[in-house]
């Protein structure tokens, strides 16, 4: 569920194994003992100077362990501090995101004294990035300018079916061995192997988006291994994943007009007038437009939706998008255009291996309507209620209408074993909606559920919000949670920060690259989680 717009969570001697640390009885923590799996070595970056890379192979079929190996991609930055608490795994979400580098950027956004005291480490999940094989089922499937996403006419619908249903058959030629198990629950495991290769006899874990029902699986299989879990901005684990896509389309047709209303405030900066049903009017005259004359080679009505997606992600996004937009708008200018396309939406390399991770899991892991009429009527009851995505939504999904590998079961993760895990959820979030994270606050026993009040951004913890991020700093720290409230859903709550203010002239050069490396933690790639 996260789009691959946007961006942000990859990754000199060998290190010998970590070092030993004995908790105190009270806490009860990890014991991380030598290990022999792991031979970490320096893989610096200039954002990140200490950033260590190690592999590790695992079993493709966990359930014939002796069978073929697969090799995990892992990075870490080593704990300092005396008081050693574990290591703490980090998930960007997806499914589909490299993990590597969300290790530096954890570390460098806690405290830094709450930092040293941890081995964060960042994964690639199997199939995803330099883990090997990696997963890349049809390259070039986003190459503009692609078919409208409206379905106008029979011509542009099946144009679009023929795409999915080529990616589909794109992934059973290209990765037969590998596709039966890319899925959540070989993922979870893999986790696992992990742990015991750090020689903890715990972990503690920070997950986004997808990232929480990874965590949340993990803890469903292994409940005893879980030390302490944040899961930020929640995927609903009872509507994996047709239901859980649909559920998204209302929630970004809200963001696209609380941009279009943003737009409208600032009349003054963009020209597009002050009503935002006219910014919104104008919006769409924009996408008519791209439909009849795509911009560049580049940017169609699909590949414009691709664009402003990620302002429904994170609102930091608004200044350039709407920069881009008044100047096409108004004078037909599409240079700006060009740059945030290039910026927020266009997929390199990358983006089509994250892509492939994010339909094999999202596919494989539960059953999808395998009867075109029914998506056809679900989602054009959809874009009647939240025209903005619902059918760019459609065809991001659609190769699970032709997945050649039968379907699993979602994991009920249901828990009363795993120690209480910290929810964070801002009320707001198109990508995973509320109602997610209240669901898996009832599902996990001793839960505590922290909410950003009118937060529409996904990812809500170390981003800026110090009451958001008060609340898991003193977690990792100590384990402190919330008190529990005596009646309602919530046990806190923390007001959402300011809007973003329009961009200064003296900025706007090469500005989409700078908001779109200063995101963090806004992940990427995946549609919607």
């Amino acid at each position: 569920m996260n789009r691959r717009a946007g961006v942000l969570i990859t990754v000199g001697a060998t290190v010998a194994a970590l070092a030993t640390g004995v908790p105190s009885a009270a806490d009860a923590g990890p014991v991380a003992t030598r290990s022999a799996a792991l031979e970490w070595a320096g893989c610096a970056t200039e954002e990140h100077p200490r950033l260590e890379c190690a592999s590790l192979q695992v079993p493709l079929d966990h359930d014939a362990p002796q069978g073929t190996k697969i090799t995990l991609a892992l990075s870490r930055i080593r704990h300092t501090a005396k008081t050693f608490q574990g290591p703490l795994l980090v998930n960007p979400g997806g499914p589909g995101a490299s993990g590597l580098k969300t290790a530096g950027f954890v570390a460098a956004s806690l405290p830094a004294g709450l930092a040293a005291q941890y081995d964060v480490i960042g994964f690639d999940p199997r199939g995803v990035g330099r883990s090997r094989p990696a997963l890349d089922c049809r390259p070039g499937h986003f190459a503009p300018v692609r078919p409208d996403s409206l379905p106008r006419d029979r011509r542009t619908e099946l144009a679009n079916l023929s795409r999915a249903r080529s990616f589909a058959l794109g992934c059973a030629t290209r990765h037969p061995e590998l596709l039966p198990h890319v899925n959540t629950v070989s993922m979870a495991k893999d986790l696992d192997l992990v742990r015991q290769a750090l020689g903890a006899a715990r972990i503690n874990y920070l997950g986004y988006s997808y990232g929480t029902y990874l965590g949340a699986v993990y803890a469903k299989y292994f409940p005893g291994r879980v030390r302490r879990a944040v899961l930020d901005s929640v995927v609903d684990p009872d509507a994996v994943w047709y239901r859980a896509n649909l559920a998204q389309n209302p929630g970004f047709d809200a963001r696209h007009k609380a941009f279009a209303a943003w737009v409208a405030k600032h009349h003054t900066t963009y020209r597009l007038g002050s009503d935002p049903a006219q910014v919104e009017a104008a919006w769409y005259a924009m996408r008519a437009a791209l439909a009849e004359t795509p911009v560049g080679g580049e940017i169609g009505p699909a590949e414009l939706e691709d664009t402003f997606l990620p302002g429904g992600y994170y609102n930091g996004f608004w200044p350039h998008l709407a920069d881009a937009f008044s100047a096409f708008a108004r004078g037909r200018d599409s240079r700006p255009l060009l740059e945030v396309y290039r910026a927020f939406a266009a997929v390199d390399r990358e983006g089509d291996n994250a892509y492939s991770v994010y339909a094999a899991v999202q596919c494989r892991d539960a059953a999808w309507p395998r009867s075109w009429e029914t998506w056809r009527l679900d989602n054009r009851a959809a874009h009647a209620k939240a025209p903005f995505s619902t059918w760019n939504n459609v065809w991001y999904n659609a190769p699970c209408l032709f997945w050649p590998v039968a379907p699993l079961g979602p994991t009920d993760v249901t828990n009363d074993k795993v120690p209480p895990v910290l929810i964070l959820q801002a009320t707001d979030d198109a990508a995973t909606p509320y109602e997610g994270a209240v669901t898996v606050h009832r599902k996990l026993r001793g839960s505590r559920l922290v909410v950003e009040r009118g937060g529409g951004n996904h990812a809500t913890s170390l981003s800026g919000n110090a009451c958001m991020d008060r609340h898991v700093t003193d977690y990792l720290a100590t384990g402190k949670l919330p008190p529990a409230a005596p009646t309602g859903e919530v046990d806190a709550s923390c007001a959402t920060g300011k809007e973003p203010r329009p961009l200064k002239e003296g900025v706007r050069t090469g500005a989409p690259e700078t908001a779109r490396a200063g995101a963090a933690p806004y992940r990427i790639l995946g549609h919607r989680g």
